[in-house]
């Protein structure tokens, strides 16, 4: 499941309740609809959400995995989502997992640099990591 030539790890930012209507919906989006980073992402890549609120305008922090799956097709797509915003979406096959706190991983995470900052990994809404980092975080949200 997990093995593969050329295959990417990606961690896309979103609150839990948006990340829950990309698995409902089967599709991630990403940097609030951007394109580009969808567009860096390939068939069989696997992508990670990180959900730092449960929602878009709570304050209380949620710090939690949300959601596992794997990019199914080469597809960017666009779609009309309400007044003015039409955001891009990829199809995602989700799978079932738990979601599972960021904390005990802070120290093991190699793309966390500053394990006291470890907030600021995620600013950009969409990074690559490691396989290593990958297989740690799933081993504790999927039961493989």
């Amino acid at each position: 499941m997990l093995k593969g030539m050329n295959r990417r790890y990606w961690i896309g930012v979103a609150s839990q309740d948006h990340v829950l209507k990309g698995v409902s919906g089967g599709f991630a989006q990403l940097c609030h609809g951007k394109e580009a980073p969808l567009k860096r992402m390939n068939p069989g890549d696997w992508i990670i959400y990180y959900s730092p609120k449960q929602n878009l305008k709570d304050q209380a922090p949620y710090q939690k995995f949300t959601a596992v799956g794997k990019v199914s097709d080469n597809r960017v797509y666009k779609v009309h989502a309400g007044k003015e915003f039409s955001p891009y979406r990829r199809k995602i096959n989700f799978l079932k997992c738990r979601e599972t706190p960021i904390h005990p991983f802070i120290p093991n995470l190699t793309f966390i640099k500053n394990k006291r900052h470890w907030g600021y990994s995620f600013r950009f809404g969409h990074i690559e990591i490691s396989e290593h980092d990958f297989k740690l975080i799933v081993k504790q949200m999927v039961k493989i």
